[in-house]
């Protein structure tokens, strides 16, 4: 069937896109089952979405004429099937709602390619009923340790909701960018684009916790619902799920989980070893040498339950970041990254964090891109909403490693549409689009990532990797001056600064960063990789081998700069032995 005229290839709304060409509809990138009359039902819906299409023209369109089938029967059972795979509901309809005696109509709005990260894409009376941002929960204690504790039960919260297929929940960076911070409920909802906030206030006095919550309408800042509860720490757990589910009740939202089945799985009974974990995923969030404490804090809960799935996969992450961001020798930090990812899989084989940690460290330690990709896509498919997943595959496997950079970026993009406020989301899908030759996106998204924390070097960095990607290289060195000072000088600032000023034609300046690295590679561990593309940028090849050698006999996960689809790397590949090593060790 061809196209309308004009007509979009890929339509994207929500968590979901067709690509009409292709005939697929995929959600959060996965392929979804839908095929035959249904998904031309769709089509049509979709090519006049927001207008009544008839079931005289679906019949036309669809079932021809000369077509000898009880018609009402199939229209019934493809809308049906439709609404099956979108978790959407004649009810409470958020995408297709059927208009009596008449027919049906598309009701969601498009979402466009390239909007501006965090940007309201669709006016608030189009925004879905079933929509949340769960807010962090004030601590009502003057105890730093009580602020982590409801840090944690806003995440447990945001984590069960995400598991109703029918209710759009905001991710978690992007609510606890509203931390400490008053909040405007009607603002909230314009920039993450929700009807919904649940706001929250948690006061522990020795063993007993009083919880008090709020859902709000953000249209108008009406209470919809509030409720007290007076509890025993020991049944936080239980609290969490009940709160959950009453927020769902509250919702009128579908929930197709069993009613035992619970919809918070803290992975542990251990309430210590629970409250380490949680203070330990909030440290790791932090990345750079907060990544030493976050692990610490996931060593003492394993510790006190050697069971615990999620504190396993945070130690696997741990491990495998230090190695990256060069903390910690790779034959240091290996072998305990790979018995971490083995006893996280083991305690839960159905863990997306777990699948993630191992996807992750197989790809940065091992080079193994099969299993790689294998563990990433499991890991979404378990949970499509986890954005780190996302991330990392849309970035280290498909724009990186596998050279899909048009793959990667419409991943990222769904990271960020899960999570608009959250830097590092924004940060990854610059880099892509800058990788991808999108510059005027790239500038966008990172200038968006350095606005949400003008505090952190990742954003810096990725700005001065755009600016880099864009031929301004003045402009990138400029940036790169400001990454220097936020990291401290960082292996990657100063290897980022060196390929610059060389691709700029300023040589003699660059050969002073070079050897900046090197006097340091003198004292103390210096990422390998790092000097191996200095090196090769200034043009002293032989030192450029004996580097990427070296990165490549101890694991450097930091070698995926290595890779031809980037252009940070162009000079060191311009050696034509280099080159044909790598492509030796499976580094195209």
């Amino acid at each position: 069937m061809e196209l309308p005229p004009n007509q979009p290839r890929v339509l994207r709304f929500g968590v979901f896109e067709v690509d009409l060409e292709a005939r697929e509809l995929r959600k959060s990138g996965m392929r979804q089952k839908l095929a035959g009359q249904p998904f031309e039902v769709l089509q049509l819906l979709l090519e006049r979405s927001q207008q009544i299409i008839t079931r005289k023209e679906l019949q036309q369109r669809v079932w021809p004429s000369n077509t000898f089938i009880d018609y009402d029967l199939a229209l019934k059972k493809a809308i049906n099937r439709i609404r099956e795979v979108l978790g959407d509901s004649a009810e409470n309809p958020r995408f297709i709602e059927t208009i009596p005696r008449r027919g049906y109509r598309f009701i969601a709005p498009f979402i466009k390619r390239g909007t501006p990260p965090g940007t309201p894409t669709v006016p608030d009376t189009a925004v879905s009923g079933d929509s949340i941002a769960v807010l962090p929960f004030t601590s009502m204690s003057t105890d730093p340790q009580d602020e982590l504790f409801a840090d944690g039960m806003t995440e447990e919260i945001i984590n069960a909701l995400a598991q109703i297929n029918q209710l759009h929940v905001v991710a978690r960076t992007s609510a606890f960018s509203y931390k400490a911070k008053y909040i405007d409920v009607r603002e909230v909802g314009r920039q993450l684009n929700v009807r919904t906030a649940l706001l929250g206030s948690i006061r522990r006095a020795g063993t007993r916790l009083r919880i008090t919550i709020q859902l709000v309408d953000v249209r108008d800042g009406c209470h919809l619902w509030s409720e007290r509860y007076d509890r025993e720490l020991g049944d936080i757990f239980d609290l969490q799920d009940e709160i959950a589910r009453s927020i769902v009740s509250r919702l009128k939202v579908t929930v197709e989980i069993k009613s035992q089945e619970p919809l918070v799985k803290p992975g542990t009974k251990n309430l210590q070893a629970y409250s380490l974990y949680v203070k330990g995923r909030a440290l790791l969030y932090r990345r750079g040498v907060k990544v030493s404490l976050a692990l610490e804090c996931f060593k003492q809960a394993v510790a006190l339950d050697s069971e615990y799935a999620l504190a396993w996969a945070g130690i696997a992450d741990a491990y495998t970041l230090l190695g990256f961001y060069g903390f910690m020798h790779p034959e240091t930090s290996r072998p305990k990254w790979q018995e971490a990812a083995r006893r996280a899989l083991a305690a839960d084989p159905l863990l997306a964090e777990a699948h993630n940690a191992l996807a992750f460290g197989s790809l940065m330690y091992e080079w193994d891109k099969p299993l790689a990709e294998r563990e990433f896509l499991c890991a979404l498919e378990l949970n499509p909403l986890y954005v780190q997943a996302r991330d990392w595959y849309a970035c280290f496997y498909l724009g990186t490693t596998a050279g899909r950079l048009n793959e990667g970026v419409a991943q990222a993009e769904l990271a960020v549409e899960s999570d608009p406020l959250s830097c590092y989301a924004n940060s990854i899908l610059g880099l892509l689009y800058g990788g991808a030759g999108r510059f005027s996106d790239a500038t966008q998204s990172s200038e968006r990532a350095v606005e949400l924390d003008s505090e952190s070097f990742l954003p810096r960095w990725v700005r001065q990797m755009v600016l880099f990607y864009s031929g301004r290289f003045e402009e990138a060195v400029a940036a790169g001056q400001a990454a220097l000072a936020i990291s401290g000088r960082h292996p990657w600032a100063l290897a980022a600064l060196t390929v610059t000023l060389a691709h700029w034609g300023k040589f003699t300046e660059a050969e002073f960063v070079y050897a900046e690295l090197i006097a340091r590679a003198r004292r103390e561990y210096v990422l390998p990789s790092a000097l191996s593309v200095s090196a090769g940028a200034i043009g002293r090849h032989n030192e450029a081998m004996r580097h990427a050698c070296e990165a490549i006999a101890i694991r450097d996960p930091f070698r995926v700069v290595f890779s031809s689809n980037w252009q940070f790397s162009a000079r060191l590949r311009a050696d034509s032995q280099i080159d044909q090593m790598l492509k030796e060790e499976g580094i195209d």
